[in-house]
């Protein structure tokens, strides 16, 4: 404290009270945020005990944090502390949130031995915003429903929504499905099976035909398959042929179905990568069931 009986504080008496180093002092006076009370007679900056205050706030504020003209907008009124904190509390999360996508995508690459082009891809998809990646997946449902106005409305929508979500703490197994899939909707070969399923599907239906029947048939199907595997119905026998007629309807190109059901098979994957993407237990597939269609169809087939 200087012996004038003013009670001020040159840069180097504030910054020993408050343990802060006098280039720092110094540097946040020159950028504004802590204006000196008064000068010296020979030119030097004077503090009182409210710029040890203000010093206080702004050293806090530093050390959360936040930049200095962040910190001059505090201190100018123009912001609260509140508000100031509630913004960067969200752009931490957002960070954090990055470190996870990071972190998940350095394990995968480690388990993997990926290679350089292998972890560009996959730090490349994985960090895609959800509308990005919502985006590849709207892109894929337009190519495979394109012109097939009567395809069941519940299979559009079923498929638009599958895991594009990856959590804020994604698994490197969650990283990896996502990978996967964003692969799997822009591989032609997948894009041209889906495809053919969903032909199928538009021709079986009416402009009547109501939403959600696809689901409701699957479930006859695994009602009916199951029910005679219970009661021993061997797929060789006459009674597999009329629960296939049950099923199916008579006059019903039953090799067509066959090739349905592979191509069911073909594109079993994406509900698979979905599930984990989702954190869900994969979804059952019902193989013994389709298994016994299918042994029922070869069997007996057209009719």
């Amino acid at each position: 404290m200087i012996d004038d009986g003013t009670g001020l504080l040159t840069i180097g008496e504030l910054a020993r009270a408050t343990g802060l180093t006098v280039r720092t002092v110094r540097y946040w006076s020159d950028e504004g945020v802590l204006p000196p009370a008064g000068r010296s007679a020979g030119g030097y900056r004077l503090y009182d005990s409210a710029s040890v205050a203000r010093l206080e706030l702004i050293r806090t504020l530093r050390e959360l944090g936040l930049g200095l003209e962040d910190v001059r907008r505090v201190l100018d009124g123009e912001v609260t502390v509140a508000q100031v904190a509630a913004a960067h509390v969200a752009a931490l999360d957002a960070q954090i949130r990055a470190l996870k996508v990071t972190r998940a995508v350095l394990s995968s690459v480690a388990r993997r031995g990926s290679t350089a082009e292998e972890m560009t891809l996959m730090n490349k998809l994985a960090r895609l915003s959800a509308a990005q990646r919502q985006r590849i997946v709207d892109d894929f449902v337009e190519r495979i429903f394109d012109g097939l106005d009567t395809a069941d409305p519940w299979i559009r929508e079923r498929t638009r929504s599958i895991g594009v979500n990856l959590p804020d703490d994604p698994t490197p197994e969650q990283v990896d499905a996502w990978v996967e899939l964003a692969e799997l909707l822009q591989n032609p070969d997948f894009t041209a099976a889906m495809r053919r399923m969903i032909e199928y599907n538009a021709a079986d239906r009416g402009p009547d035909t109501p939403a959600g029947a696809s689901m409701v048939f699957f479930r006859r199907l695994i009602e009916l398959a199951g029910a005679a595997r219970a009661r021993g119905v061997a797929p060789e026998s006459p009674e597999a042929d009329a629960v296939l007629t049950e099923l199916f309807g008579a006059g019903t190109d039953r090799a067509a179905v066959l090739r349905r059901i592979d191509l069911g098979n073909e594109v079993a994957r994406y509900r698979e990568l979905a599930a984990v993407i989702k954190g869900e237990e994969e979804p059952p597939r019902h193989q013994e069931e389709f298994g016994w269609v299918v042994a029922a169809l070869k069997a007996w087939p057209d009719r």
